[in-house]
């Protein structure tokens, strides 16, 4: 393909192309390549684990995992589930159906809210971004349908289409239900109505990618007084007796402020069929094998999917996803290496190290701002592969031998929401992971000043011992410096060293990084991508991390001997190899904060002298972007 492709125009296709011309995306799946295939053989790996398990074949290594496989054996219970049918959901539905007046929603809403069913508001506690040692408790608006805000405008066609697939949805599971058809038919239609509602009100995927801006602090009887008729204070007493936090973190004023306009008495029997419908379509995955798939249908539409995973499959998510951090363990002492684990750790620390001497040498910032961005790279928190123990709250967790799938997965739930309410009293413990070891992927928490590199992300391409240290560079090594690099995006940028939001800069040195960030969203936004048009404001931070893990790791090259920055570029293309399902292509490129893969691949090289020279690049070729055009900001 090299030959095809000429690499100096197209990156990406040059590295990848064979691979693409001949690579089938699975039926059960949106896309392959990168990423998707490392998690494909991971859950391979797990499957088979699990397989044996389930049959007795072997002894699970660790307690939790037991409740695992029990859980597990119940989804794969197609008899019992098949007969059962919409059964289990009834007594919840029936709950929602005895709501007569706000006065009944208030009585219930406390039950419902731990049921997790659809409530006007959602809520929940996480860390105070305002101070990192504590829990806070915060409140936004309803989800919406639809993947964005977005897809409601006018001269969006695709919103409409979806919409269409969702009520069609909706009117086959309702089809199961007691309800009559003139009655299914008035619950799916109010359905919509009140999602439109919500629609006008709640954050767009851009806003929510300024995730600053949720921090927004506000009086309980202040929210008591934009919620109501909601009794919303004795939800939070019947939580917290005497004990109700005096302040709401608001992360969506707007949703919050605008309340009334989506709910009040007048339009309670909107909301309430729509919290009945939605009710039904979550419950869906954990009933009959007929109701499962309708339950999928406008998620497959969404994404491309042709058909559902196997039952296996279907039972092996669910298990590794509610006891996540057991599996993760098992995998990561299991099939991660101690070499490669201090090999990687070791990585890390030259990084950060080298991140350092890029931040002294940085020509926009003063001394005193360096100094505090250098404490940053300092007390950055380091979790490699997996957690040292696991957290004893999995141990609580317990499967009823006798209870129907959705009992177990809703007893589970509610185990869950109600500890996780819990810890808005509690001390915020740094210890937590907050991804599993069998996850590929990585992550940067602004809270903790913590980065993350679960065990199953450091295989090939990413990271091999067998791999060569240009090759681990422009796999996990800018992989890692992006991750360090989010302390320093648009978000991170205003949070501390100990992880509390504050101003750490002089206003000349937040202005002139504001500028560059501002010239990173004009470099990407509106770049066409298969007949759309990439966001550069809702990618703006993922695009600043990617840039300042390439520039890192550049760096390091430099200090090689003999360096090959054709295989350290090359490898970078690997990584973000990827074949999508359209369908799958346009919700990421309206929703996610990440640009696309190919263009991840062929963007950011050209903003660094080494692409030039390693390829002999010139303005004749398709990779290249004038001097004065090109954008390093750490």
């Amino acid at each position: 393909m090299e030959q095809k492709v000429r690499i100096q125009d197209d990156l990406f296709e040059a590295v990848n192309g064979e691979w693409l011309a001949t690579a089938v995306i699975p039926d059960d799946k949106p896309l392959t390549g990168g990423f998707a295939l490392l998690d494909e053989g991971v859950e391979k790996l797990m499957m088979s684990e699990f397989d044996a398990w389930a049959k007795g074949e072997k002894e699970p290594a660790l307690p939790e995992i037991k409740e695992a496989v029990k859980l597990y054996r119940k989804v794969l219970d197609e008899k019992r589930r098949n007969e059962e049918g919409i059964a289990p959901v009834l007594p919840t539905l029936e709950k929602i159906l005895s709501i007569k007046n706000v006065a009944d929603l208030n009585a219930l809403l406390y039950d419902l809210l731990l049921e997790d069913a659809p409530l006007p508001f959602n809520c929940g506690v996480t860390d105070d971004m305002a101070d990192a040692t504590k829990h806070c408790f915060v409140l936004l608006g309803p989800s919406i349908i639809l993947p964005d805000t977005t897809y409601y405008a006018e001269d969006n066609p695709a919103g409409p289409q979806l919409l269409q697939i969702y009520a069609s949805m909706a009117s086959q599971a309702l089809a199961f239900t007691p309800l009559s058809e003139e009655e299914q038919k008035k619950f799916v239609e109010d359905t919509l109505a009140f999602d439109a509602l919500v629609a006008k009100s709640v954050k767009s995927q851009v806003e929510w990618a300024d995730y600053v801006n949720n921090h927004n602090p506000m009086p309980l009887d202040e929210v008591q007084k934009l919620l109501a008729p909601v009794d919303f204070k004795g939800v939070l007493k019947q939580i917290y007796k005497d004990n109700a936090p005096e302040t709401i973190i608001v992360y969506d004023p707007r949703a919050i402020k605008e309340f009334s306009l989506y709910f009040n008495e007048a339009n309670l029997g909107l909301f309430l069929h729509w919290c009945y419908v939605k009710t039904l379509l979550s419950a869906t995955g954990a009933l009959s094998l007929p109701l499962k798939e309708i339950g999928t249908i406008y998620r497959r539409a969404l994404t491309g999917v042709a058909k559902n995973p196997t039952l296996e499959k279907q039972a092996y998510r669910v298990a590794s996803g509610m006891f996540a951090e057991p599996i993760g363990v098992y995998y990561g002492r299991t099939y991660f290496g101690e070499e490669a684990k201090q090999d990687a750790i070791a990585m890390v620390k030259q990084i950060i190290e080298t991140y350092k001497g890029r931040i002294r040498k940085n020509r926009f910032l003063k001394e005193a701002t360096k100094e505090k961005a250098i404490l940053k790279l300092s007390t950055m928190a380091i979790k490699m592969g997996y957690p040292d123990a696991i957290d004893p709250f999995y141990a609580t967790l317990k499967v009823d031998e006798g209870d129907s799938y959705f009992q177990a997965l809703q007893k589970l739930e509610k185990q869950c929401t109600l500890h996780s309410l819990e810890k808005l009293s509690k001390p915020v413990d740094h210890n937590e992971w907050g991804m599993p070891g069998h996850m590929v992927n990585a992550c940067y928490n602004p809270s903790a000043n913590d980065i993350t590199f679960p065990a199953a992300i450091l295989q090939k391409p990413f990271y091999s011992l067998s791999q060569s240290k240009e090759e681990n560079l422009g796999g996990i090594g800018a992989v890692i410096g992006h991750e360090i690099s989010h302390a320093f995006d648009n978000n991170g940028a205003h949070f501390d060293e100990l992880g509390n939001l504050a101003n750490w800069w002089t206003d000349e040195d937040f202005k002139a990084f504001d500028d560059l960030t501002k010239g990173m969203i004009e470099q990407w936004d509106g770049i066409p991508f298969h007949g759309g048009k990439v966001n550069g404001t809702l990618v703006v931070s993922e695009n600043i991390a990617d840039n300042g893990g390439m520039g890192v790791t550049l760096e390091i090259m430099h200090t090689l001997e003999h360096p090959n920055f054709q295989a350290y570029f090359k490898n970078w293309a690997k990584v973000w190899c990827r074949k999508a399902k359209e369908e799958y292509i346009q919700l990421l490129l309206a929703s996610d904060v990440h640009s696309p893969a190919e263009l991840r691949a062929n963007i950011q090289p050209r903003n660094f002298p080494e692409w030039y020279e390693a390829f002999s690049v010139t303005e004749k070729d398709g990779m290249y972007i004038p001097e004065e055009k090109r954008i390093s900001i750490w």
